[in-house]
């Protein structure tokens, strides 16, 4: 946890923010695997612990903004679970860890909440999205599951929005830890990444390391020579030679913050040419996304200077034609870089994602685009400093999109189809680093990281 104050700090900027009514912020609970004492490793609520920092299953807090009276709801340990799982600190003690004056039952937050109903002011509380939140949140407020849905608090969504977003000092600090964890992570597996290895016992190494520093990871490891499937969590291949492995992987610091670093690796040491190729302008394009980092710039400014990278760089290799501002335009590039540039960083990898992406990287001057590829950008607004972003482009074949987009003659006045034949086999290249907005513009917190050819294929030269 962060300092007491710390905690005060937050939940004073809001209430004032929120300006009436009382808010619930619900943490969460225990899940069952297969049955309820037989549990998945325990993750708070972002939001929870941001503003209670109390990481233990089965809290809630309740904050009324009219009078700033601060209430922690939880349970109390009865002796069976003493005996069975040990003691633990007490209700008050959270309080007061976290700065809250009032604690107690379940039963007395909604009796208060009761009280409250009564009146006209609102109850605030964010988009559930457990099933136990909607039904906790149903039996708090005697409504329906439906109407717990349908009345979510958007004034508190941009107020949790506006206060998470910029990352003070300390915070950075916690992610500057997970990131050097995600360093070790990745030396470790430039050692053993080599042919005849297979994708599962890689991953299984990687996972031990995390959880024997006492980390877990930040979200579901892609580690898959699949690189042209975004999203792969299957880890049923040996990887051989000539083989590319993408790897996206992120962990958590002790306070909770996230990791999320993606390298490209070639598993036999060095890149082919044609690999080589490929990864250059990957590696371009992220530079170039980079570049334009700096409070005021919109985040789509950023994507799209690294889509015409993208563009260029297959240009010259021969498998895209045309003014390459008129292909961006077209979105031409999205038939190789279908995904949007990067997102917010933070206690959440997609930071905050559950109160809603709209919310958090759209605004009033910021709309979601329609166009393929485009549409998938979680970051458009304009940055500024203290945010701590992804940069992560990538250029992936997919064969069955190529297909279709031939099939149809899709912008083939931008797309060198016949070229894409001998690609079809290539899969995919991501490379991400998490960057720091700063005043003068931007630092990368993950520069340590090889992911020049270089060093990469330095560092893979000294496996054992």
């Amino acid at each position: 946890m962060f300092a007491t104050t710390i905690y005060k700090n937050r939940r004073a900027q809001l209430i004032s923010m929120v300006g009436q009514g009382v808010i619930v912020l619900l943490g969460n609970d225990l899940v069952g695997m297969n049955y309820l004492d037989n549990t998945y490793p325990f993750r708070q609520d972002s939001s929870f612990l941001y503003f209670c920092g109390v990481n233990r299953p089965g809290f809630a807090v309740l904050l009324d903004c009219n009078t700033g009276e601060e209430f922690l709801a939880g349970p109390e340990q009865t002796l069976s679970e003493v005996i069975w799982s040990g003691p633990r600190p007490s209700l008050a003690h959270w309080a007061q860890k976290s700065g809250l004056a009032h604690w107690g039952s379940f039963d007395q937050l909604a009796h208060t909440l009761n009280q409250v109903q009564a009146t006209t002011r609102p109850v605030h509380y964010l988009p559930p999205y457990r099933g136990e939140h909607v039904l906790k949140l149903a039996s708090l407020l005697g409504l329906g599951p439906a109407e717990v849905e349908k009345n979510i608090s958007v004034p508190l969504i941009k107020a949790v929005v506006a206060l998470r977003s910029v990352k003070t000092g300390a915070e950075v600090h916690e992610i500057r830890q997970a990131i050097a964890l995600s360093q070790q992570l990745y030396a470790l597996l430039m050692t053993h990444c080599q042919p005849g290895i297979t994708e599962q016992e890689l991953y299984g190494r990687l996972q031990g390391f995390v959880l024997a520093q006492g980390s877990q990871e930040a979200f579901p490891t892609i580690l898959t020579r699949r690189g042209q499937v975004l999203h792969n969590h299957t880890r049923d291949q040996v990887l051989a030679q000539g083989d590319l492995l993408l790897v996206d992987s992120g962990v958590c610091s002790k306070g909770g913050y996230s990791s999320d670093i993606t390298r490209t690796l070639p598993v036999s040491g060095t890149f082919s040419s044609r690999q080589q190729d490929i990864y250059e302008v990957v590696l371009a394009a992220q530079a170039a996304g980079c570049a334009k980092i700096a409070p005021g710039v919109p985040f789509v400014d950023c994507h799209l200077a690294a889509a015409r990278t993208v563009t260029q760089g297959l240009k010259d290799l021969g498998l895209m034609h045309g003014d390459p501002d008129d292909a961006v335009r077209a979105g031409a590039h999205a038939l190789f870089f279908p995904h949007g540039l990067g997102h917010m960083l933070g206690l959440d990898t997609h930071d905050m994602e559950n109160l809603g992406e709209d919310y958090v990287g759209y605004d009033q001057t910021f709309k979601r685009s329609s166009q393929f590829g485009l549409a998938g950008l979680r970051l458009a607004r304009q940055l500024q400093s203290g945010f701590v972003v992804t940069v992560e482009p990538g250029i992936y074949f997919i064969p069955a999109l190529i297909t279709q987009w031939q099939a149809e003659k899709k912008l083939d006045a931008f797309i060198h189809y016949q070229a894409l034949e001998d690609y079809m086999d290539f899969g995919g290249i991501r490379i991400e680093d998490d960057i720091l907005v700063t005043e003068q513009g931007f630092e990368n917190l993950s520069h340590n990281i090889p992911k020049n050819i270089t060093e990469l294929c330095g560092a893979m030269g000294q496996r054992s």
